[in-house]
């Protein structure tokens, strides 16, 4: 039986979430900036940047590209970017479902949309996810690059993909709070690099 929530649990809580961004300053920065610098050259050269994941990792997915469509900073008033969540057209998830599996619910959107020069960003929490395994292979063969945002050992997809980070975390809660700010800063990243004259 876990103990009570009390004030000690909450702060051991969020002592776990900061040191799990410590480890991630140590051991990942150089991949979040080899990546970001993919997303970066991506956008810079209007080709779009596509999102999937699952459950909170679809969340996630939205989260990013809404800042990349719409803004991440108030005050930076640069061009809308080119960025779709693979993860909220319900007619397609559920055609796609029915017909196909959920197995080939981003990868088949990756099919009809995918292009040289593109970016799929694959977001998994394990690295294990099929549906987000199966997209990374369609992206591959269409000369898509993957980035694989990922968490515990990277799974099967750390290795799938063009580049990786992998979070330093087994804790699914831990890994989806460094997902999200591995996000940012690669959306700060982009922004810099498609509206240089901002900054």
């Amino acid at each position: 039986m876990p103990e009570a929530f009390n004030e000690q649990r909450i702060a051991d809580i969020i002592g776990e979430s900061i040191a799990t961004k410590q480890r991630l300053t140590e051991t990942c920065t150089a991949d979040i900036a080899a990546c970001g610098a993919v997303l970066a050259a991506c956008a810079a050269a209007n080709k779009r940047i596509f999102f999937c994941g699952n459950g909170g990792s679809a969340a996630d997915s939205q989260h990013l590209a809404a800042e990349l469509v719409v803004r991440l900073r108030s005050g930076v008033e640069r061009r809308a970017i080119a960025a779709l969540a693979l993860t909220v057209d319900t007619s397609v998830l559920t055609a796609g479902g029915n017909d196909y599996g959920f197995d080939n619910v981003f990868a088949r959107q990756v099919e009809a949309f995918g292009q040289p020069g593109d970016v799929l960003v694959a977001i998994s929490t394990s690295g294990t996810s099929s549906n987000i395994i199966r997209a990374v292979e369609q992206a591959t063969t269409q000369g898509v690059t993957t980035i694989g945002l990922l968490g515990g050992s990277g799974g099967t997809l750390r290795a799938l993909c063009h580049h990786s980070v992998v979070v330093p975390s087994t804790v699914t809660a831990r890994i989806q709070e460094s997902h999200i700010l591995i996000g940012h800063i690669w959306c700060e990243m982009i922004e810099e690099a498609v509206a240089p004259e901002l900054f």
